[in-house]
């Protein structure tokens, strides 16, 4: 089976080259696999998907492409989307032919709930960012123009292994982490009750380590990697990550974090994001939009429906928080600094 991974040295793309070759390995499957990323590095070939060709070394039939790669920027604009997604998804296709399986990674988020007003949905008919809008669109092609078997996996937030917490890079929901043991987020927005999916990161290698070693679907096939009714509400999500983050703490002798307080989405945007620009330091405000950033994926008003289902998501954020908190202890331990208002032009 010749299987082509593109986005290779990614979150999801080198826990994917891992687990592949060792369930491939185990279960007899004879595997030719050819990573490839925008930058190369370790056994991945380069190339700059939708910007050259491809190397010749990618030329011949596919048994299957897994297309992984992906700028999952929250703050790209539809000029960049379509740069950094769309073309080099067009690129893979021509690679591709009638019996290829495409498995295409997506975001369980592109299934949510659209809203022409949160953020920047005008701009991006009613999806939250750039990203979202891509992968949508990116979705919509795969289906026209792949002519052979398609599956497409939704993850949602990606965490740590369930076990280890390990990860190939902190990113994304990583971010929160430092913001909160630093104390520039001095609140956090959303509501209690509302949803906060996660995955670890193996569990979305697995569902596509299986949808890569099965049979070809005979219709486009959708993958939903979610906890669903039993995925973490806002308030539990703060509880695992400050407790264990405190704990961590405590046996290296530093004080705990204190747990942020819960603002509304209403409360926020009427009578504290207005005074931000006035009032807070360059550093403070760069949180405050990251706070935006996250308020609609920490607090779903309903779960998703998943077709792969993530069991106890509250384990697996502990794991990635003490994984991250080993990793990084210098932050993990620092001493949080508490807002300061600086006045009108301060």
């Amino acid at each position: 089976m010749r299987v082509l991974l593109t986005g290779a040295t990614g979150v999801v793309g080198t826990e994917l080259a891992h687990q592949l070759r060792t369930v491939a390995a185990a279960q007899g499957h004879p595997l030719d696999l050819v990573p490839v990323a925008r930058r190369g590095g370790g056994t991945a070939l380069p190339w700059r998907m939708g910007a050259e060709p491809p190397p010749a070394a990618l030329a011949g039939h596919w048994d299957v492409i897994v297309h992984a790669a992906a700028s999952t920027r929250w703050t790209l604009g539809r000029d960049e989307a379509v740069a950094a997604n769309l073309d080099p998804l067009r690129a893979v296709l021509a690679l591709a032919d009638r019996d290829t399986h495409l498995v295409q990674v997506s975001t369980a988020y592109v299934g949510g709930e659209r809203n022409p007003e949160d953020l920047r949905g005008a701009e991006f008919e009613g999806y939250r960012n750039g990203y979202e809008w891509s992968k949508a669109r990116c979705e919509e092609i795969a289906r026209d123009e792949h002519p052979g078997p398609l599956t497409l996996v939704r993850p949602p937030l990606v965490v740590g292994r369930r076990t280890t917490g390990e990860i190939a890079r902190f990113s994304g929901p990583y971010t929160m982490l430092q913001a909160l043991v630093s104390g520039t987020a001095a609140v956090v927005v959303g509501d209690p009750a509302g949803h906060a999916e996660i995955s670890p990161v193996d569990e979305v290698a697995a569902a596509l380590t299986a949808a890569v070693l099965d049979a070809p679907p005979d219709r486009p096939r959708t993958e939903v990697i979610a906890a669903g009714p039993d995925s973490l509400d806002l308030d539990t999500l703060l509880d695992v990550i400050c407790t264990t983050l405190n704990d961590f703490r405590a046996a290296h002798g530093a004080t705990p974090v204190e747990r942020p307080p819960l603002v509304s989405v209403d409360s926020w945007e009427r009578f504290f994001l207005p005074l931000s620009d006035q009032y807070l330091s360059p550093i403070q405000g760069q949180a405050v939009r990251l706070l935006a950033m996250f308020q609609s994926y920490t607090s779903m008003r309903r779960p998703f429906e998943p077709t792969w289902k993530v069991p106890d998501p509250a384990a697996a954020m502990a794991a990635s928080v003490r994984h991250w908190a080993e990793r990084r202890p210098r932050l993990a331990l620092a001493r949080p600094e508490p807002w300061t208002l600086l006045g009108p032009g301060g």
